[in-house]
């Protein structure tokens, strides 16, 4: 296995945690039961994250109404996208061993 699977498994796994947390906050928000903090669903986005966080937040229809989480997660999926398209498609391609 090289690195670059190391990396693959843990942005399927960091996403799949973003969208698990969209949809358990929401059902907490529910319920009335204690939340997740929102700092804790960017930090989340913010670690690679985004794209679970985003299709969460539209999926379960949560956080759609606060404007930072509204742009905040697609902005910050389009600069982990360009970042991805920069890093492998760019004038200095990176590559692992």
């Amino acid at each position: 296995m090289n690195s670059i699977n190391y990396i693959e498994i843990y942005l399927v796994i960091i996403n799949i945690l973003g969208f698990a947390l969209m949809g358990d906050d929401k059902r907490r928000a529910i319920k009335h039961y204690l939340r997740i903090p929102e700092a804790t669903l960017f930090a989340v986005a913010i670690v690679g994250g985004s794209l679970g966080c985003t299709l969460g937040m539209f999926i379960f229809r949560h956080k759609t109404k606060h404007w930072y989480f509204l742009f905040g997660l697609p902005i910050i999926l389009f600069i982990h996208l360009l970042t991805f398209a920069f890093l492998y498609f760019g004038p200095i391609q990176f590559s692992f061993m």
